[in-house]
Parts: structure tokens; C-alpha cells; sequence
């Protein structure tokens, strides 16, 4: 099976020990990766902006670059990022080229744990991590991209975690890309009432699915001199592999995963 890896700007400039951890997952469980280095951003940022036209030559390019490799699935690690990959399908449409480009091009792009869980059926990676964690449910992957589950199945299976059940998990970070930059006192209010949620756990680390929102929490944990660790799930799912361990879904389970994703 060939994968493509969507790298998504942020992680691929600033946090490339996530993109690095998800190829070695994802490599671990069979897959041939590429990564394309025409790819740069896919768009979101300007598009959400109001720039919906001029976003356009933004979103070509992605099209062109994820599809450059022959490949079966594009996986990224960010709910946020490949949901605006989705997201091509309606801006594009018009384009007698890209139209059908864009269409294909959702049709295979997941989320990391997304594609972990629902493709390749993953139930346990065969991770261990000694820590006891909380997870932060990023908006976009949740209410946009629809995926509620399969974060939670993998994190409940890594050796020696203890989950804590994070309080007002539905609530937003308040980073939402450039809304912390246009709104940034009503954004300060949001991430730090989600720290103090975070803090009430005592959770010693807190995991998430989108870089951005652990980039914006994390930074709000520095500026409050708080000791908790922050970590991408795909760096947890490969933390001290037992590959021994490692268990797909079963007939029941792979009914549950046909069912939905809430």
C-alpha cells in the first residue's frame, strides 16, 4: 500500500519530529510513504480570511502536488488541514480540470488516526507510554472532518497510559488559525479557560490531533510556567513499540467502525 504524506505547513516547518513519528508509524504498519515537496500550504489560512478566489491557485497547487504520486491514500496529520483538502471539492468544482482532480483527491486524503483506525483497522499499535494524559478534541477534526472515535479507540489501547477524561472537551482552544490574531483577547480567554480544564485533570501530558491547537496551548502552558508535556498522538503511537502487541479489529468492532463515527 502507497501513502502519501501531507505534511501540512506547520508541522513540516515547525514541529517536523510529528511528521517524522507518523511516517514511522504509518511505515511500521506496511505502507510505502512519499512526500511530495511541490506541497506547501493547502490553502486554509487566506480561505478562511474571505480570500476564496485568490486561495484557489493555492488549493491547484496541493491538488497537483498530492496527486504528482501514484498512490492508494493521502494521510495527514491534522484533522483541520486534511478536511480543507475535503473541503477542494466545492471551490473547485467549476474547474472542468481540477473539479474531477479535487474529488479524487478527497476520496483517499485521512487523518492519521482516521486512516490508522478506519483503513487499516488499528486497534492497538502496540505503543507503550507510561504517563497519565488527557486529550484535547480539536473543532475542525471533530465537527468538520466527523471524526470522534478513532483517536480515542488507539489512545485507550497504548500500554501504561491513563486517560483522564478532559472537562468541556467540546469547547475550542480558541487559536482557529487567524482568529487568535484578530480576536487575540477573546482567543487568550478560550485557551486559558483551556488550560484550567486541562490543569484539573492532573494530567502530566495532554495530547491532541492537530499540531496548531497543541502549539497554541502549549505556548499558553509556557507563559503560565506549567511543567505539562505536550504530544502529538502520532508521537504516543510510537512510543516504545511492541509490534507483538499490536491487535486489528475484530468482526464486531469492524461493524461498530461501519456504523459511524460518533
Amino acid at each position: 500500500m502507497k501513502v502519501v504524506v501531507f505534511s501540512t505547513c506547520v508541522v513540516d516547518l515547525f514541529f517536523p519530529n510529528v511528521g517524522a513519528a507518523m511516517v514511522e508509524v504509518l511505515e511500521r504498519f506496511g505502507c510505502e510513504t512519499a512526500m511530495p515537496k511541490k506541497q506547501i500550504c493547502c490553502g486554509q489560512p487566506t480561505f478562511n480570511s474571505g480570500y476564496v478566489a485568490d486561495s484557489q491557485k493555492t488549493m491547484r497547487n496541493e491538488v497537483d502536488a498530492l496527486l504528482s504520486v501514484d498512490a492508494d491514500y493521502i494521510v495527514g496529520p491534522s484533522g483541520s488541514c486534511v478536511n480543507m483538502l475535503h473541503e477542494f471539492r466545492m471551490h473547485l468544482a467549476d474547474d472542468p480540470e481540477y473539479g474531477p482532480k479535487a474529488e479524487q483527491l478527497a476520496s483517499k486524503s485521512y487523518e492519521f488516526t482516521q486512516f490508522l483506525y478506519r483503513v487499516l483497522h488499528v486497534i492497538d499499535a502496540g505503543a507503550e507510554l507510561d504517563a497519565k494524559a488527557t486529550f484535547h478534541r480539536s473543532c475542525h477534526m471533530t465537527r468538520l472532518l466527523g471524526e470522534r472515535v478513532a483517536p480515542f479507540v488507539l489512545l485507550d489501547h497504548v500500554k501504561g497510559l491513563q486517560m483522564i477524561p478532559l472537562p468541556h472537551i467540546e469547547n475550542c482552544c480558541g487559536f482557529g488559525g487567524l482568529f487568535s490574531v484578530k480576536e487575540p483577547e477573546i482567543s487568550k480567554l478560550m485557551v486559558n479557560e483551556k488550560v484550567d480544564d486541562v490543569v484539573s485533570t492532573g494530567a502530566d501530558i495532554l495530547i491532541g490531533a492537530d499540531q496548531t491547537c497543541l502549539m497554541n496551548i502549549g505556548g499558553r502552558f509556557s507563559r503560565r510556567n506549567l511543567p505539562i508535556k505536550v504530544m502529538h498522538i502520532a508521537e504516543v503511537l510510537n512510543s516504545n513499540v511492541d509490534m507483538s502487541r499490536v491487535r486489528y479489529a475484530n468482526e464486531e468492532e469492524l461493524a461498530a467502525m461501519a456504523g459511524g463515527r460518533d
